[in-house]
């Protein structure tokens, strides 16, 4: 089937109607709070706050940064493993996370910041959506080089806005705790984007398989990628945590399972391949689930480990580790809650998981079948993983360099070979230099270098 690709149209009104409908909303529900309002000198003179530095800002912004960072380099670098889908990994995250953070702010801010007819607007509703929009960017792993911007930005408004819910409903109604998002960012993000890849199967995939491998200087950049997520993550497991005990505690945590975690997937890898690689045939050969970059394994499969992790901890939580106070302040025993126990806490972490899989299931099945409809310019099965079908690709040119002095010293040379020789990068054939005179590849007499 041919799919008309052609997004001059529809691309610019689709970005265009989403912002301006952005700036509206922003304008009639958004305001700031009062730590960064210019009335914040009023609010330190009645609570007699001595310091600019008591501002919230302050403490929570260098989490920010990190998270921010993750998001944008991170997973955009991350997806870069496809050998000609590099602006397309980095480009279409950068888009999608750009239009999910502003509907983030809003869903979240009409859930959890909503006072007095305003959503109020501070620097933990920033780092709250890049958390959102990072669930966005783990879905955008299952369907990477398979669906077209118009897709994306369908899909990361609804996915947005599935979140806002499904967080309201597990940390607000449920009573769960699940400060690094394991349940409503890790196992809701992957299982969403794998039930929309598996709706928009496609079964001709094959035609495209030779563009689905990785070359040297794309794992080059997938392993940037990989680097920042790494040495930011215990910022992101942390940003959310109460200040103090739970934030350090959630830090130190983080940092040494990820220092583990490398040594561990050496081995585990080197156990399981004959010659030491990863491989995922699973999913797709059964499953007919087609998961570019794996979330099923990155995301999915540790959301749930940790979803029952915590499920676990909390059910058999001692005050010999915690203290008696300190298990009613992590899980928020008090208050209405004055009654709960432990074992009540882990069930409401368990409905919590359960949750955040039907909501991504059920969310996925609805959103997938909209996206299948043949109006985004979604690309041929053929021309899947390649970025010249929606970016202006400029070819490369490889140079074979002949040092100066030789030009100079063989004239008649220069008459015959070229200084540089230029190939398409589109070449499957590499370009081979010619074969220089016998007078160059002599072995030149040590003499010869003094002069």
């Amino acid at each position: 089937m041919a799919w008309n690709t052609n997004l001059r149209g529809r691309l610019p009104i689709t970005c265009l109607i989403l912002q301006v409908i952005m700036v509206v909303l922003f304008g009639v529900f958004v305001r700031y709070d009062i730590q960064a309002d210019a009335h914040w000198w009023l609010e330190k003179k009645r609570k007699n706050i001595s310091s600019d530095v008591e501002n919230e800002f302050y403490y929570r912004y260098p989490s920010f940064q990190d998270v921010h960072a993750m998001v944008f380099v991170g997973f955009g670098f991350l997806m870069t493993f496809l050998q000609r889908y590099g602006f397309s990994a980095v480009g279409f995250n950068f888009l999608l996370a750009a239009f999910g953070i502003q509907w983030a702010l809003l869903m979240q801010g009409w859930f959890h910041y909503f006072e007095e007819g305003h959503i109020v607007l501070s620097v933990e509703n920033i780092i709250q959506a890049d958390f959102c929009v990072a669930s966005s960017c783990v879905a955008f792993g299952a369907v990477l080089g398979k669906v077209s911007p118009m897709q994306l930005l369908i899909m990361t408004f609804f996915q947005v806005t599935l979140f806002a819910v499904n967080e309201f409903i597990l940390l607000n109604l449920i009573e769960a705790k699940d400060a690094g998002g394991s349940m409503t960012i890790h196992t809701f993000g992957a299982y969403f984007g794998l039930t929309v890849t598996w709706i928009l199967y496609r079964k001709n995939l094959e035609q495209s398989k030779q563009r689905q491998s990785s070359v040297y200087h794309s794992d080059l950049f997938a392993m940037i990628g990989t680097l920042f997520l790494w040495i930011y993550w215990p910022s992101f497991n942390s940003a959310s945590s109460f200040h103090g005990d739970a934030q350090h505690r959630a830090a130190l945590n983080t940092y040494l399972s990820l220092a583990a975690s490398v040594l561990t997937t050496v081995a585990v890898s080197s156990i399981i391949h004959k010659k030491g690689k990863l491989d995922m045939p699973f999913l797709e050969s059964r499953l007919r689930i087609q998961d570019t970059c794996g979330i099923h394994n990155l995301h999915g499969i540790p959301g749930i480990i940790g979803g029952i992790v915590g499920a676990v901890t909390a059910a058999y939580s001692s005050p010999d580790v915690y203290g008696e106070p300190g298990i009613v302040h992590s899980f928020g025993f008090g208050g209405y809650k004055s009654d709960w126990t432990k074992r009540m806490q882990g069930k409401s972490q368990i409905f919590g998981l359960l949750l955040s899989l039907a909501m991504a299931l059920v969310g996925g099945i609805i959103v997938g079948f909209i996206l299948k409809l043949p109006v985004w310019g979604q690309a041929a099965d053929e021309n899947c993983f390649e970025d010249s079908v929606y970016w202006e690709v400029h070819e490369e040119v490889n140079a074979v360099y002949i040092p100066e002095n030789l030009v100079h010293k063989h004239s008649t040379l220069a008459s015959t070979m070229p200084v540089v020789l230029s190939t398409a990068s589109t070449s499957i054939i590499p370009p081979v230099p010619p074969t220089p005179p016998v007078s160059l590849v002599t072995p030149v007499p040590s003499a010869a270098l003094v002069h």
